[in-house]
């Protein structure tokens, strides 16, 4: 394995993040819908709840930028890891927020975004683990203005 150096760690990790968090809406399959975004995602496989810890604040003045940050439970090795978490907000015109991408050299499996909720509704996040078990965590969260044209 070649070894990188910090300068080309940072441009990748960059690049992995702006790819990860863009919009998912070229995916028409799942548009809108939670319940299909989960199914597509796990392959119909029913997720557990478990080892992901969300925090989110319970009330949103202003639903157009909504702080984030998730934690998934895992060493982090090389035979024990967290691949991907998929963001959903299930009340949302496009369910799907983000999707996160993890390896065992992430060192931990945690991240901390903003995001756009466009009224009260569930925040839903579901971890693929590296020897496909699914995991998932929900937290609603009351928005008092909509970040979503509302």
């Amino acid at each position: 394995m070649k070894a990188i150096n910090r300068r080309q760690a940072f441009a990748l990790g960059g690049g992995f993040v702006m790819l990860t968090l863009m919009p998912m809406a070229a995916d028409a399959e799942v548009t809108g819908d939670a319940a299909k975004w989960i199914e597509k995602f796990t392959g119909g496989k029913q997720p557990v709840k478990g080892k992901i810890s969300l925090d989110l604040p319970e009330i949103a003045e202003n639903g157009n930028t909504v702080p984030l940050s998730l934690t998934v439970e895992s060493p982090m090795t090389a035979d024990s890891y967290v691949k991907e978490v998929m963001i959903l907000a299930d009340g949302n015109p496009n369910a799907g927020v983000a999707t996160l991408m993890f390896t065992p050299l992430s060192g931990k499996a945690e991240a901390s975004i903003r995001i756009r909720l466009a009224t009260t509704q569930n925040v839903v996040a579901v971890a693929k683990m590296s020897d496909g078990s699914l995991f998932s965590e929900q937290k609603t969260v009351k928005v008092t203005i909509g970040g979503c044209g509302g």
